[in-house]
């Protein structure tokens, strides 16, 4: 963990010049899988983002070696199968939490797609007129997060944002689809980063989705075993991708969960 963030924050840091890795990798390409830019949703969003970001789709179709920048490339690979390792053992308990055998969710693969995003949140010199990130929920079915100890990290818990305070551990979000698949039995959870840091922010947060795979016919909607006549479904089912699409043609804070709203029954 410490050495991911140390990685991180040196790619970061490094000079963003003609012919650095910055410059190499700085794309809005949706489909490249290692990129670096700002906010995803730049023509979409009411507000800019105050951030940059390092994307990498590390599954299911993970980038050559020599692709991701060699101040970081070691230890992102390492980071990236460790955090798979725990992911599995989450969805493990999450299968179980529901009632369902250990295997279930990994068997309809809630873990075959694995992105990691290192954020790099530099001081804003007028906070108020920023964001770090913006209110939302995420999209899949699970968020690893690790955060330095900088803070500014919110969740919306009864119409109030409270500030989680940053500690060496893990964060585990809920996702929207983990919501949609559980049929309300999980919650995804909303929440945001102010721009009010003196010194600049770290964090890396890895998302478990599966619409990396454009060709999938897999329909994911309210587990039938969890449904009954008390418990109907609360969602239509959905391709991942078409659910992303929804997600994504929003952008960032949609509020209020719209794109889930948009498959409630």
């Amino acid at each position: 963990m410490a050495s991911a963030m140390a990685a991180a924050r040196a790619f970061h840091e490094a000079d963003s010049g003609e012919g650095s890795d910055k410059a190499r990798l700085y794309s809005r390409e949706p489909g490249k899988a290692i990129k670096y830019h700002c906010n995803f949703d730049l023509y979409q969003s009411p507000v800019a983002n105050w951030r940059d970001t390092l994307y990498l789709r590390m599954a299911p179709d993970p980038p050559a070696s020599n692709d991701l920048p060699e101040s970081c490339r070691d230890v992102l690979f390492e980071y990236a199968k460790q955090v798979k390792n725990l992911g599995d053992r989450l969805f493990e308990v999450l299968s179980e939490a529901l009632g369902l055998e250990p295997s279930y969710l990994t068997d309809i693969e809630c873990n075959q797609g694995q992105i990691i995003l290192s954020h790099y949140y530099p001081p804003c010199p007028q906070p108020e007129l920023a964001i770090g990130t913006s209110r939302h929920s995420d999209s899949g079915f699970l968020t690893i997060l690790l955060q330095d100890e900088i803070g500014g990290l919110q969740i919306l818990h009864e119409d109030r944002w409270v500030d989680v305070t940053p500690t060496p551990a893990f964060i585990v979000n809920i996702g929207d689809l983990m919501q949609l698949i559980s049929n309300d039995k999980f919650s995804s959870v909303e929440h945001r980063v102010v721009a009010k840091n003196a010194e600049p922010r770290v964090s890396i947060a890895c998302f478990f989705s599966t619409h990396f795979h454009p060709a999938s016919t897999r329909m994911y909607g309210p587990i039938k075993e969890l449904l009954s006549k008390e418990n109907p479904p609360l969602y239509k089912e959905t391709l991942v991708r078409d659910y992303i699409a929804r997600y994504y043609s929003l952008g960032l804070d949609g509020g209020q969960k719209t794109a889930l709203t948009d498959f409630r029954l």
